[in-house]
């Protein structure tokens, strides 16, 4: 004999009741079945409400029990012939009738008590078991309603009664031994005591009916049926990518339910684990799929023999409880006057930590028991509590516990270390860690925010290796972002198969608009991406990316604006990561520099600024690499302005000066005001941060600036800056000439030597490093203690959007 037991979401309409006759007539035709069911989707909540409203003199009570039964009068009209409808609607009026007179009395009495709340409560599995059954028989099945609830013995504790097993074993062998039937109906989790009064089995109770019938009877084969395909590695409402465990063991299973896998009630592993009877978990929508099957025998494969964990559970609205108190040390018996006064308040803890020091103990439970279990300690405790031997009870709230779970876990090295790893470098604090002897779960308890962010870190971490997903944040769509942009779109296809990335972007801003995406803005939502915007500010982007609170997230600067770094430190205290295009904030005060890379470093994450200096060169990637290894940097000697050297290589006097410029800006090698570039000031941003990374803790007013335009030039709009280089014409004019007559020519140098920096245009002989450098192209020159005699030379194109833009993708894909 087989026990299927189907839950509220399986009986919620005449479609889904359909279904479920169809499953039954299918298992049926193999075996004797035993169907449990539960009351139909939300009626139990709406008896419950109505009670409630009763015993506070709301009369809304009535017309939740209206729609009630509105509910169930439908449900007959829809299931039975009309010919045959007339004894069952009776038979619901009936019992709406004396639901209503039960309500009338706590209305009038003013009081809900537990026993009532029972009485209440049983009539949704009553009602909708006796409805299915009709229909089942009407469709001539060998069907026969089972009252369930008088077979199972409990003792008097009304809303979670305690089962006599010995008493209700018995009585089902004994109804199926005088009962025959190919399909017996019944409801689930109702009870009766020993008086014969209605108890209940806790909310989830139906599967435990099912479970107590499958060991009574010795079934074959236990089915929860519901809907969703088995058990998952995760929440799939947290974890788009969380798929079905085929099989998992009873301890796996029981871990998972107890921490929140709602699939199936923790109470109903027990029975059908001690009879080893297989238990499987089948979707009602998708019959065919496999589900899970959960039993002693595992028959999984070699890849799932190697999977560290089974799956993640995560339980919401947790509070912790913390009582502390030199006071406790060495004291025996303090643990158990802790768990006895919770215990006589009906409080469940569902997770305990203790320090080694005995100076404090924590346990977690529903935030719902808060107050209760804060009364119940404080007078407990009272006498220790004035003679300051301990505190009165400290409580956190908002808070959630994600566990990790599976038997492969046991002496397995290294996972509580990956687990932690993964979470700390999301930003994720952890304020109470749990492993049970077992090492069967590793339970952590977070902030409610971070519990979606927690989970799909830690399933990607352990189920997911194949693909890591990355939420980008792009600050900044002109020339280099659109350019960025589209080499995001172009390769990302080639990361997901060939390096296990996939590239989001999340987020984009500009000066005016922002959009967010969580599962990534399409190619063509980007068209147009500014028309479906909102307002955008630096801080306004900042504040939505830390709300959305996604993981991988990295934070993208493609941007001139001063404005923007302001966030950079927020950011990376959410450890968030930052590739950052913009100089701003490493050539900032130094102690603000050193504020930033100390954060990144403190808050596990990454804050890269490699096209700072030379566009997409591997400059401040190389001196990073030099000093690592124990080298250090002498001097340096370059050309970092792919402008300047674009300028000056092709300026000849045959063309004005300003036309020069214009065509550079033109081209894209020039910042949006140019002069940032002819004045020098991005060159020595530029030196400036070589000699940081390289060591030296200088500043920017340290370095000196042999400018060569006109001050008159550095005036007014970018439109009067053209002007007057055209009315300085003979100034460059006499630049190049002099120059020339040298037998040399103009290069704007960067120079950092015995601690101090330089930028200026200078007159650049054929023999040196720096005359065979063309157009838009930058150099670095090191000279180290190990490169003393010949030179470290890095050359190549350092300006461009194509260039700058491959140069942000490789940190984007560097800092993850």
């Amino acid at each position: 004999m087989k026990i299927l037991k189907f839950g509220g979401t399986s009986v919620a309409s005449p479609q889904n009741i359909l279904l479920v006759e169809n499953i039954v007539k299918k298992e049926s035709s193999k075996d004797n079945v035993v169907v449990i069911v539960s009351a139909l989707h939300g009626v139990t909540d709406l008896l419950i409400n109505a009670a409630e409203y009763a015993s506070v003199k709301n009369e809304d009570y009535l017309q939740l029990l209206k729609n009630a039964e509105e509910k169930h009068l439908n449900l007959v009209k829809e299931l039975i012939p009309v010919s045959e409808q007339s004894s069952l609607l009776s038979f619901v009026k009936k019992h709406f009738n004396d639901l209503e007179d039960l309500c009338n009395g706590i209305f009038v009495l003013g009081e809900l008590t537990s026993r009532i709340k029972d009485k209440i409560a049983s009539y949704g599995e009553f009602l909708s078991s006796s409805i299915i059954a009709a229909r089942l028989q009407h469709q001539e099945l060998d069907c026969l309603w089972m009252n369930a609830a008088e077979l199972i013995r409990t003792d008097s504790n009304f809303t979670h009664a305690k089962v006599d097993f010995n008493v209700t074993d018995e009585n089902f062998r004994n109804y199926f031994n005088k009962h025959q039937s190919r399909i017996f109906i019944g409801p689930g989790f109702i009870a009766n005591d020993e008086k014969g009064r209605t108890t209940t089995l806790g909310r989830g109770g139906s599967d435990y009916t099912a479970a107590i019938i499958a060991a009574a009877i010795q079934a074959e084969e236990l089915q929860i049926w519901t809907d969703v395909s088995g058990m998952m590695t995760a929440d799939p409402r947290l974890a788009s990518h969380a798929k079905p465990i085929s099989e998992i063991s009873f301890h796996e299973a029981m871990e998972l339910s107890h921490f929140g896998a709602k699939v199936i009630y923790p109470p109903s592993i027990q029975p059908v684990m001690v009879k080893n009877i297989n238990l499987k978990i089948k979707n009602t929508f998708d019959p065919e799929a496999q589900g899970t099957l959960v039993s002693h025998h595992l028959n999984v494969s070699a890849n799932e023999k190697h999977q560290v964990a089974v799956g993640i559970s995560n339980m919401g609205n947790i509070a912790l409880l913390t009582l502390e108190g030199s006071g406790m040390v060495g004291i025996p018996g303090i643990s158990a006057k802790l768990f006895q006064c919770l215990s006589q308040e009906k409080i469940n803890i569902i997770l305990i930590t203790q320090g080694s020091s005995e100076h404090s103990i924590t346990i977690a439970i529903h935030e719902k028991d808060m107050s209760a279990a804060e009364n119940a300690i404080n007078i407990s405790f009272a006498d220790d509590i004035d003679l300051k031997r301990v505190a009165p009870v400290k409580i956190e709230t908002g808070l959630s516990i994600v566990a990790l779970v599976g038997e492969n876990m046991k002496s397995r090295s290294g996972v509580s270390a990956k687990m932690f790893g993964c979470l700390g470098n999301n930003g994720i604090n952890i304020r109470t860690i749990a492993q049970g002897s077992s090492e069967r779960n590793i339970s952590v308890v977070i902030a409610e925010k971070d519990a979606r962010k927690a989970v799909n870190v830690l399933h990607e971490e352990f189920f997911e290796s194949e693909i890591k997903q990355i939420h980008l944040y792009i600050c900044g769509t002109g020339n280099v972002g659109t350019k960025l942009i589209r080499q995001i779109y172009d390769q990302n296809q080639y990361l997901r198969e060939n390096h296990f990335i996939n590239l989001r972007i999340a987020g984009l801003s500009n000066s005016r608009k922002m959009i967010f995406a969580d599962r990534g803005i399409s190619e063509q939502a980007y068209i147009n991406w500014n028309e479906d915007g909102i307002e955008a500010s630096a801080q306004k982007f900042a504040e939505e990316i830390i709300a959305r609170n996604l993981r991988n997230s990295v934070f993208v600067d493609i941007t001139a604006s001063a404005e923007i770094p302001e966030v950079y430190e927020s950011l990376l205290k959410r450890s968030i990561n930052i590739v950052a295009c913009n100089k701003i904030a490493a050539s900032s005060d130094f102690e603000k520099y050193t504020l930033l890379k100390n954060t990144a470093r403190n808050h596990n994450c990454s804050f890269h600024f490699e096209t700072n200096v030379g566009a997409g060169l591997p400059v401040i990637g190389t001196i990073n690499d030099l000093i690592k290894s124990g080298d250090k940097i002498t001097s340096i000697e370059a050309v970092l302005s792919g402008t300047l050297n674009f300028v000056f290589n092709t300026y000849d006097g045959s063309r004005t000066f300003s036309e020069v410029v214009a065509q550079a800006q033109k081209e894209g090698y020039t910042e949006p005001d140019p002069r940032l570039d002819l004045s020098g000031t991005d060159v020595a941003r530029k030196i400036l941060i070589l000699a940081r990374e390289a060591g030296y803790p200088l500043q920017f007013e340290e370095i000196e600036n042999i400018g060569f335009l006109p001050e008159a030039c550095m005036e007014g709009s970018v439109e009067h800056f053209y002007e007057k280089l055209t009315e300085y014409e003979s100034h460059f004019k006499s630049l190049f000439s002099n120059a020339k007559n040298e037998g040399k020519i103009l290069k704007y140098t960067a120079e950092f030597k015995d601690g101090k920096a330089k930028v200026g245009l200078q007159h650049i002989a054929p023999g040196s490093d720096l005359f065979h450098l063309y157009g838009k192209d930058n150099i670095v020159i090191f000279k180290t203690l190990r490169y003393s005699e010949q030179p470290l030379v890095i050359k190549g194109a350092g300006a461009g959007a194509e260039v700058t833009a491959s140069g942000i993708f490789a940190d984007i894909i560097r800092s993850v």
